[in-house]
Order: C-alpha cells, then structure tokens, then sequence
C-alpha cells in the first residue's frame, strides 16, 4: 500500500481488516478450556485456529513445548510485519515507531542468552523479529562469541548509545535490569517525541503512549513497594505519563495502599486512569495486580479505538491483544511442560 495516500479510505479499510482479525483472537472461555488439555491437545486445538502454517512447517524439528514456543514467536513476527505492511500513511509511521520495542526485548534476549551460554540455535528459536531490527540482523548478531561484539553489532541503530552507555554495569553486577529500563525509558521518550512532532494522528498516538506510560509505571512502583525498594523508585520511572515521576515517587514512601490510592486519585488530570488506581486497592499479589492493571489498559485501548476508529488506535489495539493471546498461550504451555495446576496456570493469564 502506498505510503502516502488522499482521504480516509486507507484508514477505514485498515481499521476494518484489523477488527476482522482481533474478531479471530481466542476468547478467555478458550483459554479456560484449554487448562484441562494435555501439551499435545493444546497443540492440535491451536493448530486449529491462526498458527496452523508454522505448527506444520515446524513439528519435523521440534515437539512439545519446544514447538508452541517457537510457532507462537514466528506467528507474532509474521503477523506484526504484515499489519505493519497494511498501514498506510502516517498510521505506518507511528506503528514502525511503536513496534521498535521488540529491538530491545530481542538484544536483551540475545545479551542474555549469550551470557548465559545458550547457543545461538536456542536464541534464534526465540526471537521475534517485528521491530527495526530484521532477522537477517539478529541472526548476525546471535553468532558473535561476546556481549562487546554484540552490541558493537548495533552501531548506528537506536539501541547504540545506550547498550554501549550501559553494557560494563550490567556485565559487572551480572544483571541487565537496569540497562532494560534505561533502554525503555528511551523507547518511550521517542514515541513521545514522535507523537508530539506535528504528524496528524499525534494527539491519538499520544493518548495511548501515556496510558501505557502510566500502567507501566504503577506496575513497576507495586513491584518496588513488594520488594521494600520503594528508594529506588525515581529511577525505574519513565517521563511523561500524566502522574508525574515526582508524585510517583512521593506517594512510594506512603505507609498504606489507601493512602497511595486516595493520594492519587485527589490528581486533576487523571481521571481514565482512576479504576486502574482503585484496582490497587484488591490487596492481591504483585503479579495479580499487574495482570488487573494489564486488563484495564487493554479494556481502555479499546475504548480508545471506538472514540478515535481511524486513527493509529485500531492497529495499537490489535498488536497489545495479540501480544497477550501470544502472552496466553506461551504460559499454559509453559504450566503444562511444568505440571503445574490449571488453577495456578490461570494466575499468570490476562484475560
């Protein structure tokens, strides 16, 4: 499809495709029904629906959960390179810029996995190459023998400055945490830059790119509150979401979830984000509350896409859902390799 093109016929078409293909998603009924299945139930039921092509050109080199893990990877590639091909105009802009966090969960994939001295077969399975960062590129990048190669494999690309910034610290403590955050905190003041740049579609763009923001930073200050790191607070937090990092930071040091609550929701400008904040009230478990707080975000995204159906909101709705269908799948198969129980499968799922 042409990059550039007159009216708001492209749009209409590619908002259409894509509510055709989050129609085809699995439902959470769906994923109930498969907690009661076997690993290989699983695969034939899957094999079924959308990932039948990479099911049956894998299963002659892999079985079991080796084969879901790496159909379900090639699958989201795929199916993100071929919406991204779909979007025309600025609406192709704004996903190629979103996309591009795949960059970084692919470089930390294959820093790990290197480190951890995982061959570059057993990485490759693994990558999901949707972001700027083909898999011509990663496969050059898996093969070299330190994480110096690695990242001296990145020159010129986004991730550079900041891998090359940040790569001795992770080395010398044996953690890449903070180089991850620091390389999302990047990845986000980007999409800001991008939305505010005076591309129409900005402001839509803009509305969602907060909103992640934002349940991005509450989920990370849940963690921190969980790990009594409540003093590192500022520097896991990323800039421009509508709860300022300050006011983060502030409430952190707060003595009771009601307080952090009712501190929170006293914010003039926070009002999409005020059933996200109440949910932190359930008094669940980290884990539990970051799904719930996925939830609303998706919930919301969703709303979004209605308020504003020919802007870049479809497409962000269709590539989150996806993701967690993604998400979904890889940890029941994961649960079931580990014989876990389906109820406690079922804490890992957002749905």
């Amino acid at each position: 499809m042409a990059e550039v093109m007159a009216g708001p016929a492209p749009y209409v078409y590619v908002a259409t495709r894509l509510r055709v293909r989050k129609a085809k998603l699995l439902r959470p009924e769906e994923y109930l029904r498969m907690l009661n299945m076997s690993l290989p139930e699983i695969t034939r039921y899957i094999e079924e629906l959308e990932y039948k092509t990479e099911i049956d050109e894998l299963s002659p080199s892999f079985s079991g959960v080796d084969l879901l893990e790496v159909a379900l990877s090639w699958n989201l590639a795929k199916e993100y390179q071929n919406v991204l091909a779909l979007a025309p105009g600025t609406m192709h802009a704004f996903t190629a810029a979103y996309l591009r966090r795949w960059d970084i969960a692919n470089i930390l994939t294959v820093l790990r996995g290197r480190t951890q001295g995982f061959g570059a077969g057993k990485i490759k399975e693994v990558l999901i190459p949707a972001g700027s960062l083909d898999r011509a590129a990663l496969d050059r990048l898996v093969t070299e023998d330190s994480p110096e190669r690695i990242v001296e494999g990145l020159r010129g690309s986004h991730l550079y400055p900041v891998v090359t910034r940040e790569l001795s610290a992770a080395l010398e403590s044996g953690s890449f945490a903070r180089l991850e955050n620091e390389l999302y905190k990047q990845y986000y003041a980007d999409l800001v830059r991008v939305a505010r740049s005076g591309i129409k579609g900005g402001y839509e763009f803009l509305q969602y790119i907060q909103l992640e923001i934002d349940i991005t930073n509450l989920q990370n200050l849940w963690r921190l509150r969980e790990g009594g790191a409540t003093e590192e607070v500022r520097e896991f937090m990323i800039s421009d979401g509508r709860i300022p990092v300050d006011e983060l930071d502030r409430v952190a040091r707060l003595d009771s979830v009601d307080e952090i609550v009712d501190s929170l929701k006293k914010r003039a400008n926070l009002e999409p984000l005020r059933e996200a904040i109440e949910e932190l009230r359930c008094g669940c478990p980290v884990r539990q509350v970051e799904s719930r707080l996925t939830r609303f975000k998706l919930d919301l995204m969703d709303r979004m896409s209605r308020r504003y159906p020919f802007s870049v909101s479809p497409v962000l709705v269709y590539l989150e859902r996806k993701r967690y269908e993604v998400y979904n799948l890889r940890a029941i198969a994961r649960g079931k390799s580990a014989n876990l129980a389906p109820e406690r499968i079922q804490e890992y799922l957002v749905i």
